[in-house]
């Protein structure tokens, strides 16, 4: 199955198929996802954000995007700067999580940015998301950088712990 798998720098195509996906599977906060989806397109289009997709048979099933720009991120100090990038937007269609297809996307990512000339990558984890930051500890996001708070753009704020790695 993992044949007809691949990971890749995604087009703006493919992030309007995907955002329209996202929108559509959460009605309950679908004003968020609509900000969220303006705000990607345009850093982007600036070279703010690199989108990396994991695509089975056609069908985009993971993503990450890794963010180069210190304002594209909330609480931005010492998370995004020229040799540092913050990775965030880690999704996986519900039917394809634990089957080792994020992992590959993920690594995919990491040897990118590595190529690039990051020499460390950050990321973000809700205290309360036991799984994902056992998860990102697995991959080595075990540097705690700091805890803060972001807000949404319907104005819901949440707790969040940074983590590092080097690449």
């Amino acid at each position: 199955m993992k044949n007809n798998y691949i990971c890749k720098i995604a087009s703006l195509e493919e992030m309007n198929k995907k955002w329209d996906y996202e929108i559509e599977n959460h009605p309950e906060s679908q004003s968020n996802w609509i900000i969220w989806k303006k705000g990607s397109i345009e850093n982007f289009k600036n070279g703010d954000i690199i989108p990396y997709y994991g695509i089975l048979d056609g069908k985009i099933i993971c993503e990450a995007t890794a963010m180069l720009n210190p304002r594209c991120v909330q609480n931005s100090d010492g998370l995004v700067k020229d040799d540092t990038v913050y990775l965030s937007a880690f999704r996986t269609v519900r039917e394809y999580q634990g089957k080792g297809f994020f992992s590959i996307l993920l690594n995919f990512m990491l040897d990118d940015l590595k190529k690039k000339g990051f020499i460390k990558a950050t990321l973000g984890v809700e205290p309360s998301e036991k799984i994902n930051k056992s998860i990102y500890e697995h991959f080595g996001f075990t540097e705690y950088i700091k805890s803060s708070k972001e807000k949404y753009p319907d104005g819901t704020v949440i707790d969040v712990d940074y983590y590092g790695k080097a690449l």
